[in-house]
């Protein structure tokens, strides 16, 4: 069993509406996340994640997604092990969003 929380993609769009400090990182690939991305996300390859998080402070709230929300499980439990606290995977991924995309 994961020690990851997980959000619905309705409380994650709620979130954003409500400008919570927070930091959304896409997992997808470059052609998923050309089909449209969670506003305010950024895209980090899933490949490219032991490589990029080192540059994002660990004192910070962090939901990752990816387009069915197993990925993006996988990216979460990483950065956990890698120190960072507040890690939430976005249950369901971008099958299950219903909020605005950006391109």
């Amino acid at each position: 069993m994961s020690q990851i929380d997980e959000v619905t993609p309705q409380e994650v769009d709620t979130m954003i509406s409500q400008d919570k400090l927070l930091t959304i990182i896409d997992v997808r690939e470059n052609e998923e996340v050309a089909q449209g991305m969670v506003p305010t996300a950024k895209h980090i390859p899933l490949g490219s994640i032991p490589y990029e998080i080192d540059q994002y402070p660990k004192d910070k709230e962090y939901i990752l997604v990816c387009r069915s929300g197993s990925r993006s499980m996988n990216a979460a439990e990483f950065m956990k092990e890698k120190g960072f606290p507040n890690v939430k995977n976005m249950q369901g991924g971008m099958l299950k969003w219903t909020g605005e995309l950006v391109f």
